[in-house]
């Protein structure tokens, strides 16, 4: 079989076009706000979203009771919410994760591939100090989140 790799560019329009190409957010809400109002968000690019999923970090944080309509937590491709009495234990979790990163070791993930009409595989450069810098503001923003008794939302 002929296969091509392609290597995923975010600064090339047409990778980004892709359905392979996925982002997200997480936003501070609270669930029992009647107005389902954002009051503050962190977003996910392409690259800390692959290596989220990469690293093992969002299988390790669907330990905590995530709410979401399929029930599939982090998993559900739909949003998850996490009430504010796990949030400190979100943090406990990212930060066990964190130490299993090398910051020296950069690593090509697979995202996906296709058959048809051509073999293609696609693939990112993970770059684990850029993902670990990640880390550091999601963990901020997750402990103030605690402190000021919101709620999460994630949209992955």
């Amino acid at each position: 079989m002929n296969l091509q790799h392609i290597l995923i560019d975010d600064n090339n329009p047409a990778h980004r076009e892709l359905s392979i190409y996925r982002i997200g957010s997480i936003n501070r809400i609270y669930l029992q706000d009647k107005t389902y109002k954002t009051y503050s968000t962190i977003k996910i690019d392409a690259h800390d979203y692959a290596a989220f999923f990469h690293y093992g970090i969002t299988e390790s944080l669907n330990t905590l009771p995530f709410l979401s309509e399929s029930g599939n937590g982090l998993d559900s491709w739909d949003e998850a919410f996490l009430h504010n009495s796990s949030i400190v234990s979100m943090n406990k979790i990212i930060s066990e994760c964190r130490t299993t990163i090398n910051p020296e070791k950069n690593d090509i993930i697979l995202l996906g591939w296709q058959n048809q009409p051509i073999g293609i595989a696609y693939q990112r450069k993970i770059e684990s100090k850029r993902f670990l810098d990640f880390l550091d503001t999601l963990e901020q923003f997750v402990s103030e989140s605690a402190v000021r008794g919101y709620d999460l939302e994630f949209i992955l």
